[in-house]
């Protein structure tokens, strides 16, 4: 690669990461500074978060816990909200996957306030800022795949109107990113493939952006090759160096989409993901391939360099066996290979595309996207991935 423009960027991330195993262990000592209150949003299956709620307890805090399941609605956000206001709680940690570091990021953030979430959503309200700073927020991932915590938004689903939104405020970053990768030990296959693909997808939709820096650029090509290769070994079976790789992909997606954007296949898996409850990582992982190849033709027509989708090509290539050439085309069948399921089982009526194309269009997402791609090369991309 030619020697990138370094014109002016920003840059920003959490106020601290932890990352390496046995670390979530340390999680109480560091949390001690910010208030003994304390609301705990964790999901149901985690039993590390049972021994931490202990822990916490003995270290003098008094602890709530609030229990969620699923990707968070408004409702339930509403209901962390409640929750914490009523026993006045000074600082909030989330447990678990994705979802729930959503959740417990969005009541951080609103707890101090008097207004309600609507106010404040994008593409659903009118999204005022935030009028209060939000309460310390402490993430504690046990996936690797969204990279959450190091992002200064949430997503919240709105059932009643088919769509996702997200919760956006530069003070929403968390406080503390504790990543520990032995919590993610022995997740299903189902969802380290999934997640890991999302995580994937969160490198190569920043480092293509309109909005790539040199800084994030550096993230993104330095964890691709490790992240298809940690979903290489995971298919034969329990590694654990494999899943600290793959929790480093998802750290390193996380803050490079936090400060480059991501592109199509988010453009689309905010309004697939508000439209059905096929998981966020199989949307994308089926959209990757169809909108890499969409952007590369883009870029050809256009004259561009191709350098940077040349690096994404062999980085498949040498996780695949397919040759570079093919592997935006192949990505789908080897997918298939791996166990992932077709998009087509959550959506099976293909009237819906056009909406769907629409409504994608005007997403957040989208306008980071490298081209803008017409509606009818929208389409051609969703169906590709069903």
């Amino acid at each position: 690669m030619t020697p990138p423009d370094l014109n002016p960027f920003t840059f920003q991330t959490a106020g601290m990461i932890v990352f390496g195993r046995g670390k979530a262990a340390s999680a109480v000592e560091m949390i001690q500074p910010w208030g003994r209150r304390v609301l705990l949003v964790r999901g149901t299956s985690v039993e590390w978060a049972d021994r931490f709620a202990v822990d916490l307890s003995q270290s003098g805090k008094d602890v709530s816990e609030h229990r969620t399941r699923g990707e968070p609605t408004l409702d339930q956000v509403r209901a962390a909200i409640a929750a914490g206001r009523e026993r006045g709680v000074e600082q909030v940690v989330a447990v678990g996957g994705g979802s729930v570091i959503d959740l417990g990021k969005a009541a951080a953030a609103l707890i101090p306030g008097q207004g309600d979430i609507a106010e404040h959503l994008e593409g659903s309200g009118p999204a005022k800022p935030l009028d209060t700073a939000p309460l310390p927020f402490t993430a504690i991932p046990t996936t690797a795949g969204t990279g959450t915590e190091v992002t200064k938004n949430a997503v919240i689903g709105i059932p009643q109107a088919q769509k996702k939104v997200s919760l956006r405020d530069a003070r929403m970053f968390p406080r503390l990113a504790v990543v520990d990768p032995a919590l993610t030990d022995g997740a299903p296959w189902s969802v380290t493939l999934a997640s890991g693909m999302d995580a994937l997808t969160q490198v190569i939709e920043p480092f293509l952006s309109a909005r790539a820096t040199p800084l994030t650029d550096a993230l993104c090509t330095s964890v691709m090759d490790n992240g298809f290769a940690a979903l290489e070994k995971l298919a034969q079976g329990e590694n654990q160096a494999a899943r600290d790789q793959l929790a480093y992909v998802s750290l390193t997606g996380g803050i490079a989409l936090a400060n480059a954007g991501l592109g199509a296949v988010h453009g689309f898996a905010g309004v697939i993901g508000g439209r059905t409850t096929a998981p966020h990582g199989l949307i994308c992982a089926r959209l990757l391939g169809p909108v890499l190849q969409a952007n590369a033709e883009a870029a050809i027509r256009a004259k561009q360099d191709m350098t940077k989708y040349r690096i994404i090509e062999e980085a498949i290539a040498r996780a695949t066996g397919l040759p570079p050439e093919r592997a935006f085309a192949g990505l789908g069948d080897w997918l298939t290979g791996m166990g992932l399921p077709r998009l087509s089982d959550w959506m099976d009526d293909p009237s819906d595309i056009p909406a769907i194309c629409e409504a994608a269009q005007k997403s957040s997402s989208m306008q980071s996207n490298p081209h803008r791609l017409a509606p009818d090369r929208l389409a051609s991309i969703l169906a590709s991935a069903l």
